[in-house]
């Protein structure tokens, strides 16, 4: 394949380059908007070539920190589903995305949040107060200490969702949803924080999925939404 795609590409915070693959860069140079970086010899997936994916969320399970780069792919490319690589990689525009990493994660626990309430099944009131505990943080209006405090009540809620006498799989899809709140209310790196949140909210979505295709679709239209959601909000970022 040799064309011109648009993709998406996370950096570490210092903005370098992560690894030595082939371009034509000294390792760990800080990337620039508006520069072209090659790749010589044989392309390779995870070993030579400059790596994007096209979809954000893909793009975000590999992020190595929170800047997100909107590129443009050109030369040959090798496409490997949930990421690809080129002969060439141009940067178009630059962002810090951590926050906006933060409020997704904010997003996912939520989606998790309403889908058990919507099967008649209300999560534990730790679990919603996490969520609204992270964005009062990211607003600045309550301390770590407080955002920590809220973790451990949402982490809380989960272990005695876990340990309840409800059915199974009552049981599993609740504690999942209370994780998910957990883990998006954690004081992690913004990225990290927005992986695990992002996944669990997709298995949440295909739990109850009566066959393995069932489970598939539904895994995949979560991650689709997902996707149109971070896209939606890195875009947003675009000078």
């Amino acid at each position: 394949m040799a064309e011109k795609v648009l993709a998406w590409h996370f950096l570490r915070d210092d903005k370098r380059m992560q690894f030595r693959d082939g371009r034509r860069v000294e390792d760990g140079e800080i990337v620039e908007v508006g520069k072209t970086y090659k790749a010589e010899g044989d392309l390779k997936l995870c070993a030579n070539g400059m790596h994007a994916s096209v979809r954000a969320i893909d793009a975000l399970d590999y992020a190595p920190g929170p800047i997100i780069c909107r590129v443009e792919l050109s030369g040959k490319i090798v496409d490997g589903g949930d990421k690809v690589c080129a002969r060439s990689r141009k940067v178009l525009w630059m962002a810090d995305a951590t926050h906006t990493l933060h409020e997704f994660a904010c997003w996912c626990a939520e989606q998790a949040l309403l889908q058990e309430r919507e099967a008649g099944r209300e999560p534990d009131a730790r679990s919603w107060a996490a969520v609204k505990a992270k964005r009062q943080w990211l607003q600045g209006e309550i301390s770590d200490e407080e955002l920590d405090a809220a973790w451990d009540a949402a982490r809380a809620a989960a272990w005695d969702t876990a340990t309840d006498a409800a059915l199974p799989s009552a049981r599993d899809a609740a504690w999942d949803a209370a994780w998910t709140a957990a883990r998006a209310a954690a004081r992690a790196a913004a990225w990290t924080a927005a992986t695990a949140a992002a996944w669990a909210a997709a298995r949440d979505a295909a739990r109850d999925a009566a066959t393995d295709d069932a489970w598939a679709a539904a895994w995949t239209a979560a991650r689709d939404v997902q996707n149109t959601e971070l896209e939606r909000m890195l875009n947003e970022l675009a000078p």
